[in-house]
């Protein structure tokens, strides 16, 4: 009996990736779940994706980035990602750009991607397929997209989506200072989310990385 009662808990938990506990309550089973496709966007969506990857890749995960041609390895090394086990792909060429997300699906456990403008149906299926059968996370970065609701199109259906506003720097007084923290707010939908929820993060904190700025309730998973 007792073997019956803890089997599903351990397989749920063998079936997530963790993630920050700063970070875990945004997402409806508390981390990343293998196979499965998130979304981030707004204007600090690369910040809140690097750190939702950070745990993991300190823990021994890889970690592929695709299509951040303008991200620096400084910002990456700041937000706690282990660079040894990091690689990227600049600027994949658009009708490449699915091919290469499920390469890299077969040497990391995260790929984060910033997805072309126009992409084929065909090609989702693909990812999503190559994804889900080797149980990896697929974060899909679109900064241009600004309401938690908008669709991404070409079929993509991402369980969770983290929609980011920034609302103000801290640390310059009076004119003069050096920026120690950026106060964000993190709107999140998605198909696996019982409710709309809003929760404000820094991005970075003062010491680097996410620190929270206002409670975090846990969502529960959708039935």
């Amino acid at each position: 009996m007792l073997i019956e009662r803890t089997a599903p808990v351990g397989l749920a938990r063998e079936r997530l990736i963790e993630v920050a506990d700063e970070l875990s309550g945004l997402l409806p089973l508390g981390g990343l779940r293998r196979g499965s496709t998130v979304a981030t966007g707004g204007p600090a969506a690369v910040s809140l994706t690097l750190a939702l990857c950070a745990h993991a890749s300190r823990q021994g995960a890889w970690v592929g980035l695709i299509g951040l041609d303008s991200l620096g390895l400084q910002a990456a090394d700041e937000y706690g990602l282990a660079l040894e086990r990091l690689f990227l792909v600049a600027a994949p060429p658009p009708r490449q750009w699915a091919e290469i997300v499920a390469i890299a699906a077969e040497g990391a456990e995260l790929i984060v991607a910033r997805p072309p403008k126009r992409f084929m149906p065909t090609d989702v299926r693909r990812v999503q397929a190559r994804i889900t059968a080797r149980g990896a996370v697929l974060v899909l970065v679109d900064e241009r997209r600004l309401a938690d609701d908008a669709d991404l199109g070409a079929g993509w259906a991402p369980e969770v989506q983290l929609t980011t506003r920034p609302l103000g720097w801290a640390g310059i007084d009076a004119g003069c200072g050096r920026l120690l923290s950026r106060r964000v707010a993190v709107s999140v939908s998605g198909r696996r989310s019982t409710r709309p929820q809003r929760v404000e993060l820094l991005l970075p904190g003062p010491q680097g990385g996410v620190a929270v700025v206002s409670n975090v309730t846990p969502l529960r998973q959708a039935g």
